[in-house]
């Protein structure tokens, strides 16, 4: 008799992957079997190829280093954001999202310096592309990695190919001693425990087989599919805010030679916004969009046309259900993934949120004694997960109702037409009247998923400014051009970007 406690992760991909093999490392001395199961028939979302830099902290954890997943996933390094069109405000139609490090310490004090001036109406540059390292770096075609050894570590993110990304994982995974079933999941068995609540028993498939566990894990995607058959069930939209609901994606192939840029490209388009992905064989795009102002064959031709796609090259229609669950562990299951939910790719946080779930749930789950204290520890997890929804959802819509185009309906309707969360109005408000800022986000526990930094490169990056007072702009000028010379002039210590990641796979 096994007498191990049994958790059965339902659906591959990504996140399923990611799960099993955060688990199989957390609980290793355990007494615990990870199984995981997926659908042939079934397939994977798999066209989100960005992160953030929190995904450096998994493969720390795994033990896998760089020179190992990077090659077999197609990945290259991130750097940073950039945002093209979404203001148009003069000087401000363009801005760059870096992700920070202690190189960008005083020039970094320097912006934070100026930003304040210039929202108190002073004459002050404000523009954020100028002043960290990252985006000198991604123009350049560099990667975040120094030539000769820094006494600290550059903050970077990642591309990569999903769908390798999930083989990847999914060969670890089995090395680690995950059981694997093929399978495709057609109706979920619930029972009544002797308190009255109602959990999941068993898992019957197409060819009739039951599967059984202790826990589950539901990976299912949009879906939800074993969330959805418990009784407290409760999708929160997140429609009035984000008005994007769908996407399509295609791939072109890369030149293997030349400039490889080290960052995502955000670009605002008529009804939506593109992703611009670098990977090293290809480049990845993908048109974001709400379908209440663009059609899916409208959508695809402008995709196309903007990025000169032949009619050759296959397109991939998306359907997105933006909003998270209520309870994403609920009873004996946890939701992962989409099917907890999802915040729309502007900011690449969905890898994010599947891992900060998983590394929650096994600080929080005794499976040794999994009764002990459930019903709090998951009320105190869920609130903890919901927050982080929170969080990233304030810093996404911030996008929306920062935008200044007035073109389309579309772009007025994103800034005027949302529902406002009431966090984000007080956050603009601080801002706008000039008050402490970075005390505000604190108080506000707003600094908790996007730090003061963040928030001042998104604010200052649309150019959420009022009008400049006279005065003398030449202090502001000459200091412009002290942070361009300092940040441009180390661009030469860190490595070429294709280089590095040839010799990478090279071993």
């Amino acid at each position: 008799m096994d007498d191990k406690f049994s958790v059965l992760i339902v659906g591959g991909g990504t996140a399923g992957w990611m799960a099993a093999n955060l688990l199989a490392r957390k609980w290793q001395d355990l007494p615990v079997k990870i199984s995981l199961v997926e659908s042939r028939e079934i397939a994977t979302i798999g066209v989100g190829e960005g992160s953030t830099p929190y995904l450096k902290s998994l493969f720390r954890t795994l033990d896998i280093p760089e020179s190992e997943w990077m090659p077999a996933c197609d990945a290259t390094y991130k750097c940073g954001i950039r945002f093209p069109g979404w203001s148009a405000v003069e000087g401000y139609t363009s801005y760059y999202h870096p992700f920070f490090s202690p190189l960008d310490r005083e020039t970094g004090a320097e912006f934070f310096s100026q930003a304040d001036q210039r929202r108190c109406g002073k004459p002050a540059e404000a523009l954020p592309d100028d002043f960290f390292h990252a985006p000198y770096l991604s123009q350049a075609g560099m990667a975040p990695i120094p030539r000769r050894p820094l006494p600290f570590e550059l903050d970077y993110a990642y591309h990569f190919d999903a769908g390798l990304l999930g083989k990847f994982l999914k060969a670890r995974a089995l090395k680690a001693g995950v059981e694997y079933y093929e399978a495709t999941v057609e109706k979920v068995g619930l029972s009544e425990r002797a308190h009255g609540e109602m959990v999941i028993e068993t898992l019957k498939t197409v060819n009739g087989e039951c599967l059984s566990a202790d826990f589950f894990i539901d990976c299912t995607g949009f879906r939800s599919g074993l969330l959805s058959e418990l009784p407290n069930y409760e999708f929160v939209s997140y429609e009035e805010t984000l008005l994007n609901n769908a996407a399509v994606a295609l791939q072109m192939p890369g030149e293997g030679h030349g400039l490889l840029k080290s960052e995502t490209i955000s670009e605002a388009l008529t009804n939506g916004w593109m992703w611009n992905i670098p990977l090293q064989s290809r480049t990845g795009f993908g048109y974001v969009y709400s379908d209440a102002y663009i059609s899916p064959e409208a959508a695809e031709q402008e995709l196309r046309a903007r990025t000169g796609a032949p009619d050759d090259i296959p397109c991939r229609h998306l359907k997105m259900r933006v909003g998270r669950v209520e309870q994403h562990w609920s009873a004996n299951c946890l939701g992962v993934g989409l099917s907890q939910g999802f915040i729309e790719p502007l900011e690449a946080t969905a890898l994010m949120l599947v891992q900060f779930t998983i590394e929650q749930f096994a600080q929080s789950f005794d499976p040794v004694n999994p009764g002990a204290g459930a019903g709090s520890k998951s009320i105190a997890f869920n609130q903890k997960i919901n927050a982080m929804f929170g969080g990233v959802l304030d810093y996404v819509a911030g996008h929306y109702l920062l935008n200044t185009r007035n073109d389309t309906d579309y772009w007025r309707a994103a800034r005027e037409g949302i529902v406002v969360p009431e966090r984000l109005q007080q956050l603009l408000a601080c801002w706008d009247r000039g008050e402490d800022f970075p005390g505000h986000l604190k108080l506000a526990e707003a600094d908790r998923v996007y730090s003061h930094a963040s928030w001042y490169c998104l604010l200052a990056g649309m150019g959420r400014f009022p009008e400049v007072s006279t005065g003398n702009k030449a202090e502001s000028k000459k200091l412009l051009c002290d942070v361009r010379s300092f940040c441009g002039g180390n661009v030469a210590r860190f490595e070429s970007h294709r280089d590095y990641l040839k010799r990478l796979a090279a071993g």
